[in-house]
């Protein structure tokens, strides 16, 4: 998991917290912190989602060994061979 995921996860959170008090308090300086503070952290977590699928899909199904990966692939490599 990418930390600018677990970033964007506590932001949202601290966020989405400072919003409902500003609500309950009737701050609506607060409450634009708080709505500020949650869509930042909603970029953050799609940012880190973004690095971690580049890095998902970096490590591609040729990488691992053949003993790692599943009987349909196997089959598929060994239908190449001669």
């Amino acid at each position: 998991m990418d930390k600018d995921r677990v970033k964007g996860t506590i932001d949202d959170a601290a966020g989405r917290a400072k919003r409902q008090v500003g609500e309950w308090t009737g701050d609506t300086q607060t409450q634009v912190e708080g709505a500020t503070q949650q869509v930042k952290g909603k970029v953050e977590k799609a940012w880190g989602n973004v690095k971690d699928a580049a890095r998902d899909a970096g490590h591609s199904d040729r990488d691992t060994p053949p003993a790692d990966r599943d009987s349909t692939t196997r089959d598929r490599d060994n239908l190449d061979r001669p």
